[in-house]
């Protein structure tokens, strides 16, 4: 098999020789002699001098350490120890992260009475123990310094005793309650309560990022304003229409497990399901597709329609490009070929589209198969036109009390200021945000809500799949539940969490069921019923097609506004995990940018990805230009980026950022609010524009990328030993090729039979007790983040703002490198998980002056932090690049609060804060400055699982130990366990995939203790794959 060339970056693509030069460099940038700016420590001419300068330096700064006063830091234990705690053994909870649209049944481990750490609830059969990185980061928010700490009225502080009866004396006619997507069931019970006191109120639900189209075609196609339950994991063919389902369209935790259901293969069973993919601007479920093709946003429908007519037998008719036209009738062939377990979704917003999907499924008899209407997905319930309607009525003055959960227009809908002169017009406006959002700002009353760390609830994601919400902390703040505000107000005679306890006692059957519940944080159907067909009408879709034929066509640049993973439509934009996340596409962190295709780079910014110099140079240098793009009469200035896989005449902008200082240090100054470029079309938010302009101001913006931060050389041949990628179609023909190839790689090492005995000149250390090691299917990776987040938040990583990022100084021990292979214009995308590999030949080891890196008896390559003296010689030697160096005190280790101001910006500072390191894992050292660190493959949890094995008396087993990347995949791509044990999952795995596995750059024969399982794609290999450039 002729390997595939995979490249990280442009200059690597094109072999220019700044980048070869680049990559044989091993620091970013030149190192100056301590001291001595003028001079490297090659140049020094008087190293004795310099020397003593320094060691008299050294004796200065110690007589003035000692004499200042070491801070003194108290414990102060228990009077009465709680019965529940025990020091130093966490408790967990079940609870249920709610957020703007994402329901995740969670566990929150409580330690000491302080939640450092989220893990997915394996009885949920949603999500299934699966977790998102927002879910992951939720617990930083709750020690975040800019909640509010009381209730405000007109921005003064104020007791709840003074809201009330301020709101008391208010409520004298209907009100408006105006929220997101409620999806609790007690929570509407409350809301309706209110509504019944005074006559003439309404409930108006609105989203920010809106799926009106989706719940008005349902309701058109089948009476139903809901939308269903989509099985992926039933579906053998998955055509998909700009819909980003295992990244932020509706629920991609719940999306994500089922997909990767049909992506596991093995010897035994060498089939998988196949995945076409139609979009305008690269996504990550694009980038996990085995086939996709472009079109741009104003195609969409047309591309529908074409679908519809080629799965009815009368071709793709409509298309002019001959590409995209064959791509179409190739998907409706496999739709075809499936029927009654095929499935087409659509992200559009556009009732049209979605109406011709409908016609779509019915037709492929996806209807009760792959679509499930006995079970509907409760999570978006907005509908555009009654937000319009509400406020036209606040500018007629037609509102007098307005109540906002949840929701926040004045930053998220397009006419923010229509919304924001009416909202003045309210005589009486209540906002229930934790922090002083855009919207909560202009409310005259403030009533600030829990944390749902903090609350007491429950949530209905799905019909009948229903979970709860209880406190794991004291409330922090002088808050209160927004329903509790609602109970009293309504003049009810019970608090909220008696109102929960007697609305549930009553449907589990008393105290008993309540209890149970709680412990178990679900409460699920009994058994699994069938799946359940609605009643299709096509009466609409003769419409929708006349509609789309007659719609506006494109511009000459169109736009598509999207959401990212860990931004989502603004709710993540105050945390600095997420914000320092890399985006899995862009690989970008702390801003927002203009995606543009390599073929608009050429002729709009006059970069040439096909010059190798131009395009080394681009991707070295932070500093992009800075375009301007128009809409009508709004325009937005942001930094462009190059992604591959866009659409040529297609432009995009991530929503979520921009957003106000007040809620949160991470979210100042940090992109702009794309919000305003989105439009109102048919009576729906549409987030596709088809007529802008983009010109560039001739200014450059700083882009904080980690893509090129870790590059290997590559220029003494293929990268064939890092990544391994095929067809299905090869794998079938012939399984071993990869082993094959392995073993020929490794012939200087005597192949695979001899490879770990050779090639060492120290003896081999058998190991026949434990044997830690890890295994990652590339196939089930979609590249979704929430290992990155688990990582830090179980290992206490730093962040370090963005001006560190720019330098190279990220943290994260686990991160995710994207490759390309194919057509730089649409390539195929691969995600690799990397972290330390905890080789048995560590070169890092050997080179540590200080012993500080070395191997345990276990198979681990263990750090001892107090030994390290921050020579850095073990990352240099480090042929993955997965060591980090705490160039500065990011963690406020350093016994002097404040001596990093000004060496780091003050999103590091505020992590430092006394409330923000609650969320701090006690069982991991907090590392100070010069330190190295990296994965310890969670040596924490390991000890506490030997403990608790040795506790019972028996010996440890795979379901005592999960490693926080692994426990928090949606996908269970990574596992992880005693190699020498035969009965554990990841000896399995290794047995039943021989062939496919393989080792990262295992031809450096450092032998690393993490399998990888080769990428296979379901689609036929092109001619242009075994190009160069491919």
């Amino acid at each position: 098999m002729e390997q595939k060339k995979h490249w990280q970056s442009f200059g690597e693509l094109n072999q220019s020789e700044a980048y070869n030069k680049d990559v044989k460099d091993e620091f970013r940038e030149e190192l100056p002699f301590v001291g001595d700016e003028s001079k490297s420590f090659l140049d020094a001419k008087a190293p004795r001098r310099d020397f003593l300068k320094y060691l008299g330096f050294s004796t200065a700064a110690a007589a003035v350490a000692a004499s200042c006063e070491m801070p003194v830091k108290k414990a102060i234990p228990f009077a009465n120890k709680p019965e529940d705690i025990v020091p130093g053994v966490s408790n967990y909870y079940a609870t249920t992260y709610v957020q703007d649209g994402d329901v995740v049944s969670v566990l929150a481990k409580v330690r000491d009475g302080r939640p450092i750490k989220i893990e997915g609830n394996e009885l949920s059969p949603i999500t299934q123990g699966g977790t998102s990185a927002r879910a992951q980061a939720s617990v930083l928010d709750l020690y975040d310094t800019a909640r509010l700490r009381f209730p405000t009225i007109d921005g003064k502080e104020v007791t709840f005793e003074a809201i009330d009866k301020a709101v008391a004396a208010s409520l004298n006619g209907p009100v408006v309650v105006l929220t997101s997507t409620v999806v609790s069931p007690s929570t509407k019970e409350a809301i309706n309560q209110l509504l019944a006191k005074y006559p003439g109120s309404r409930h108006v639900t609105y989203d920010a990022v809106s799926y009106s189209a989706l719940l008005l075609a349902n309701e058109a196609s089948y009476g139903v304003r809901g939308i269903p339950s989509y099985r992926f994991d039933k579906a053998k063919a998955i055509v998909s229409l700009d819909a980003d389902f295992l990244g932020t369209w509706l629920s991609p935790v719940e999306f994500a497990k089922q997909y990767a259901t049909g992506k596991k293969i093995n010897e035994k069973n060498p089939e998988m399901s196949k995945h076409i993919h139609f979009e305008s601007l690269a996504s990550l479920t694009g980038s996990n597709a085995d086939e996709k093709y472009l079109h741009r946003p104003s195609e969409t429908g047309a591309v529908a329609v074409a679908l519809l007519n080629a799965v009815n037998g009368e071709g793709a008719t409509g298309i002019s490009d001959a590409k995209l036209k064959a791509a179409i009738e190739k998907a409706a062939k496999e739709l075809n070929a499936n029927k009654g377990a095929a499935l087409v979704v659509s992200g559009s917003n556009d009732v049209n589209v979605q109406t011709v999907v409908n016609a779509i499924n019915n037709a492929i008899n996806a209807n009760g198969t792959t679509i499930d209407w006995s079970v509907l997905n409760n999570t978006r319930q907005g509908i555009d036109a009654d937000f319009v309607k509400l406020v036209e009525d606040m500018n007629a003055g037609a509102v007098n009390t307005l109540l906002i959960y949840g929701a926040n227009p004045a930053y998220s809908w397009f006419d923010a200021d229509k919304f924001k002169a009416g909202l003045k017009k309210v005589k009486t406006t209540i906002s229930f945000a934790g922090k002083v959002d855009e919207t909560a700002e202009l409310c005259k009353f403030v009533a600030p809500d829990h944390h749902y760390l903090e609350s007491w609830g429950d949530a209905e994601a799905k019909t009948g799949h229903f979970s709860l919400i209880q406190p794991t902390i004291y409330p922090l703040f002088k808050t209160r539940q927004w329903q509790d505000s609602l109970l009293k107000w309504s003049g009810a005679a019970t608090d909220y969490l008696a109102f929960l306890k007697n609305y549930w006692s009553t449907k589990l059957g008393g105290a008993a069921g309540w209890d149970k519940a709680l412990q178990d944080g679900v409460i699920n159907p009994t058994g699994e019923t069938a799946a359940k067909a609605a009643s299709y009408n096509g009466a609409s879709l003769a419409n929708a097609v006349s509609a789309i034929a007659s719609a506006k066509k494109g511009g000459k640049v169109e736009l598509v506004l999207y959401e990212k993973i860990a931004i989502g439509a603004g709710q993540g934009a105050a945390n600095p995990w997420l914000q320092e996340m890399p985006d899995p596409i862009t690989r970008a962190t702390w801003d927002n940018y203009v995606i543009v295709s390599p073929a608009m780079a050429r002729t709009l910014l006059d970069i040439d990805l096909n010059n190798g110099g131009q395009a080394d140079s681009y991707e070295v240098n932070p500093p992009k230009k800075v375009v301007k793009v128009t809409v009508g009469n709004k325009s937005i200035e942001l930094p462009a980026l190059i992604i591959p896989g866009t659409h040529p005449d297609t432009i995009g902008i991530a929503v979520g950022y921009g957003r106000s200082e007040k809620i949160g240090l991470s979210a100042a100054n940090v992109g702009k609010n794309a919000f305003a470029l989105a439009s109102l079309s048919n009576g729906v938010v549409n987030f596709d524009n088809s007529d802008v302009t983009i010109t560039v101001t001739g200014e450059k913006y700083p882009v904080a990328l980690t893509q090129t931060h870790s590059r290997y050389d590559t220029t003494q041949g293929n990268r064939t030993e890092v990544m391994k990628e095929l067809t299905l179609a090869e794998y079938k023909a012939h399984p071993s090729e990869i082993r094959e190839d392995r073993d020929k790689e490794l012939q200087p090492f005597g192949g695979l039979a001899e490879y770990e005995k050779q090639g060492t000149i120290y003896p081999v250390y058998e190991r026949p007790g434990i044997k830690w090691g890890m295994s990652v299917d590339l196939n089930s990776c979609t590249g979704c983040g929430a290992c990155v987040v688990a990582c830090t938040a179980e290992n206490n990583v730093a962040v370090v703002g963005k001006p560190e990022v720019l330098r190279g100084h990220e943290m994260q021990w686990l991160r995710i490198d994207r490759y390309y292979s194919g057509d730089m214009d649409n390539p195929n995308v691969v995600f690799q998980p990397l972290m330390c590999q905890h080789c048995d030949n560590a070169p890092c080891e050997n080179v540590c002056p200080v012993a500080a890196t070395n191997h345990s008896s276990e198979g681990l390559n263990q750090m001892a932090y107090n030994r390290c003296v921050g020579t850095r010689y073990c990352a240099n030697n480090c042929p993955f690049k997965v060591r980090r160096f705490n160039w500065a005190d990011y963690t406020g280790a350093d016994s002097f609060p404040d001596n990093q101001r000004g060496i780091v910006n003050d999103v590091v500072l505020n992590m430092s804060d006394d409330l923000t390191r609650m969320v701090l894992n006690p069982d991991v050292t907090v590392r100070s400055r010069g330190v190295i660190e990296k994965c310890s493959f969670c040596v924490q949890r390991l000890q506490e699982a030997k403990l608790k094995a040795k506790r019972e008396s028996r010996p440890m087993i795979d379901s005592d130990i999960k490693v926080a990347c692994q426990q928090a995949c949606p996908t269970n791509a990574i596992n992880f366990g005693n190699a020498n044990d035969k009965h554990s999952a990841i000896t399995k795995i290794r047995i039943d995939n021989p062939n496919r596995q393989f080792y990262s750059l295992e031809q450096l024969h450092v032998l690393p203790n993490v399998t990888y399982l080769a990428k296979v794609r379901n689609k036929e290999e092109e001619k242009e794959e075994k190009k160069e450039h491919a």
